[in-house]
């Protein structure tokens, strides 16, 4: 099993520098690798008897030319450009396989991250030592034991991170005819609904934040404009393909504030999701949950900002890797089965139901359900069924 802790990192300035000028490295590599990959391709679509492009063999064309060409990349590890070429080989295997789109260029500012082999550093305690570095300081000790693969370090806002990917040895999986079952159900006014009844509220971290974004917002908006007249453009005008317009520092600082608060948010339903996560996997040895189309439900206008502020796709892969690392199970059930519009007390299914419609009574049994616990019980009865328990049927 392969596992990343992520951990915070308090470098002095040297450092910062160090890794601004790292990450600059891996993707000025990334973007040459790219487009280079691009016109290779291009050739040898002219001229099927040529060789189509690798990431190996790009690895080796950047060493062969960047000592006369790009010299600057000398001054930081040799793991920045040729992880980074690595990446975009990986990056194409998945477009090919049809899990990811096409890779695109990185853009300074956004993508600032560099890539070490774990030849290449040495994790004591709270310290990593980086060749041509040294020892930087990070916030805590690495929690896993196991063969340490690689290291990432990556800037979110203003904050560096190391994201380490250990190895370690896949838990015994072991099923037993008492364990405990358990469906969850997702939604946006009860964020998680347990077929025990409980219910979870979610953080809606950027629903309460939406108004200071918005101020911000505003504020460097106000801010570009007066940046654009100073470059000798008319108010409202639109910039001009490659214009640079120059930022003052206090347009520097809104953004450095609006990036601290869209991680102050990310942050808030990271920790959120980690504890629900956990506390589900720890008390359920088996978990059903729906396989929901996110990307489809996103395409609802009115619903699509609550939406994303649950992280519902974040929940699901937190849920089946800490299932996987405690031998636990999630069953995962198909997204058409019914499990709002079914009686979990009789099987009878009501033909339609609208959302808003929140509590509903069997016409047949007479039962009052709540809507989120009865999906829940109903996701629940269908692991049942699927791992052989004995257990009411479930209608099909």
């Amino acid at each position: 099993m392969i596992l990343a802790h992520k951990i915070a990192l308090d470098p002095n300035d040297v450092q910062e520098t160090y890794f601004r000028k790292a990450a600059g490295t891996a993707r000025f590599a990334y973007n040459w690798a790219l487009s280079e990959w691009q016109r290779q391709y291009d050739a040898w679509k002219a001229d099927p008897a040529g060789h189509t492009p690798s990431d190996a063999a790009l690895r080796r064309q950047l060493n062969a030319i960047k000592r006369q060409e790009f010299p600057w990349m000398l001054a930081v590890t040799k793991n920045a450009p040729q992880m980074a070429i690595k990446n975009l080989g990986q990056a194409f295997k998945n477009f090919f396989a049809g899990i990811s789109e096409y890779p695109k260029f990185k853009k300074k500012g956004q993508h600032d991250s560099f890539t070490l082999t774990n030849d290449q550093f040495t994790l004591k305690g709270k310290k990593i030592h980086i060749p041509k570095l040294g020892w930087v300081r990070m916030h805590e000790a690495l929690r896993f034991v196991g063969k340490v693969l690689d290291g990432t370090i990556s800037r979110t806002a203003d904050r560096w991170f190391l994201s380490v990917t250990v190895e370690i040895p896949d838990p015994p999986h072991i099923l037993r005819e008492n364990q405990t079952v358990g469906g969850v159900d997702l939604g946006i006014s009860a964020w998680a609904t347990i077929s025990t009844g409980e219910k979870f509220v979610g953080p809606k971290a950027y629903a309460a934040a939406l108004k200071k974004l918005r101020q911000l917002s505003q504020h460097f908006s106000r801010q570009m404009e007066a940046a654009t007249v100073r470059a000798g453009l008319k108010p409202g005008e639109p910039i001009p393909k490659g214009m640079h317009i120059p930022w003052s520092e206090n347009m520097q600082k809104t953004q450095r504030r609006m990036a601290r608060l869209h991680a102050r948010i990310a942050n808030i339903r990271a920790d959120a999701l980690h504890q629900l996560t956990t506390y589900l996997v720890d008390r359920f040895a088996v978990i059903a949950i729906e396989d929901l189309n996110v990307a489809g439900m996103l395409k609802n206008h009115k619903l699509a900002r609550a939406i994303a502020d649950m992280g519902f796709g974040e929940f699901r892969r937190q849920l089946e890797y800490k299932a996987a690392q405690r031998g636990k199970t999630v069953i995962v059930v198909s997204r058409w089965y019914p499990s709002s519009k079914t009686c979990s007390a009789c099987g009878h299914r009501v033909p339609k139901m609208s959302l808003s419609v929140r509590e509903w009574t069997c016409p047949e049994c007479h039962t009052h359900h709540d809507r989120d616990i009865n999906a829940a019980i109903n996701l629940r009865k269908v692991a049942e069924s699927s791992m052989g328990f004995s257990c009411p049927s479930v209608p099909a």
